[in-house]
């Protein structure tokens, strides 16, 4: 049975909003030097400790944290349900479950925060499991280790699971693990980045995912 496994930022939903905001947040309570709304985007997808690592390097693992912390603090007051879901994605989630897929997230989200969210969204009906971050990144944090753990705790298998999302970190996680990856243009990512990260099959709307996902298994199979 094909086990599916969403990103949710950049896949599921539209969290630019609340996002931006908690980094602005913490940026401004620690006195960082300001960004573009531009770079500001590009954390959208990584780790947070991996987005201060290269746009400020050299901070201390004290002030990392701290920022993480800080970060948390506004999401869970304020950030948490600023997002809205893809237009038509609940159709397809709907379209893929009827015919038979399994659907899981597999996010670098806190695994707490996306019950949350997933819940205040009617999101649960959808997925048999929901699978993401620590809270505080110091055991699973990188897309790789996410998604090992959701691959594990779902009982899937490498060659019949796919990586759907929006960024090079879930290509090369999903790679890291063996797994069939698709890349989508609706979200933070790009054609550019996608291709490089080495995306089985990339597909523009949400409507289009159903068709490339046995096109996705087959690139994957052929490689392996």
């Amino acid at each position: 049975m094909t086990q599916l496994f969403f990103d949710f930022d950049g896949t599921i939903a539209d969290s630019e909003q609340g996002i931006v905001a908690g980094i602005k947040y913490f940026v401004a309570q620690m006195q960082l030097p300001t960004l573009t709304d531009d770079q500001y985007r590009l954390f959208i997808g990584p780790t947070l400790s991996s987005s201060m690592h290269k746009f400020y390097p050299g901070l201390p693992a004290a002030e990392i944290k701290r920022a993480i912390a800080l970060y948390q603090v506004y999401y869970e007051a304020h950030g948490i349900y600023e997002l809205q879901l893809y237009p038509g994605i609940t159709d397809v989630l709907a379209q893929l479950k009827q015919a038979g897929f399994v659907l899981n997230v597999a996010s670098t989200k806190p695994e707490p925060m996306l019950a949350k969210i997933a819940g205040h969204f009617g999101l649960t009906d959808y997925f048999t499991g929901l699978y993401g971050a620590t809270m505080d990144e110091s055991i699973r944090s990188a897309k790789k280790d996410v998604l090992a753990y959701a691959l594990k705790k779902a009982g899937a298998q490498a060659a019949d699971s796919l990586m759907i999302g929006d960024r090079d970190t879930d290509m090369v996680g999903g790679a890291a693990n063996g797994v069939a990856t698709m890349g989508v243009l609706y979200g933070f990512g790009d054609r550019a980045e996608l291709t490089a990260a080495g995306a089985n099959v990339i597909v523009d709307t949400p409507a289009d995912i159903p068709a490339g996902i046995d096109t996705a298994l087959a690139s994957n199979a052929r490689t392996r």
